[in-house]
């Protein structure tokens, strides 16, 4: 798919919005127990520095992703001393990330990433930098082929 094939929706759903905690465990508790939300993947991503939990959003496809650091140093550590806990980052499916992303790029948007990174479950990721997005951290998600969570 060309970048001038894309329709003129790029995002095909809200894949998740990441919640910044500084306990994994105790935010996972609290989102099944107040919310009902129920927990479909948890991992460790040393890249990214994080240890994380998706949370469906009833059966919408949509999730809560709950993130806390693993270090110090970690990007969600150094948003947690910022801002405190809360959310950091909205993420949308995309079907074609690398299309996606140089139609983005045509349109003047910066991108985070030269080439998409690993991300949850194996998706491939990239970030619009949040300058040109209106202050947001916007995630471009495309689930691996097995289908993502």
């Amino acid at each position: 798919m060309s970048a001038t094939s894309l329709p003129t929706d790029l995002f095909t759903m809200i894949d998740h919005v990441g919640v910044a905690v500084p306990d994994l465990d105790a935010a996972i508790a609290f989102y099944s127990e107040k919310y009902g939300m129920r927990m479909l993947h948890e991992e460790t991503n040393e890249e990214q520095g994080v240890r994380e939990a998706m949370m469906a959003v009833g059966d919408s496809g949509s999730c809560i992703q709950l993130l806390a650091p693993l270090s110090p140093e970690s990007t969600i550590a150094k948003f947690l001393d910022r801002s405190g806990p809360g959310i950091q980052q909205m993420a949308y499916r995309v079907a074609d990330i690398d299309a996606v992303g140089a139609t983005l790029r045509e349109r003047g948007l910066r991108l985070l990433y030269d080439v998409p990174k690993r991300g949850t479950s194996n998706s491939r990721v990239n970030f619009i930098h949040p300058k040109d997005a209106g202050g947001i951290l916007v995630e471009l998600v495309e689930p691996a082929a097995d289908g993502g969570h």
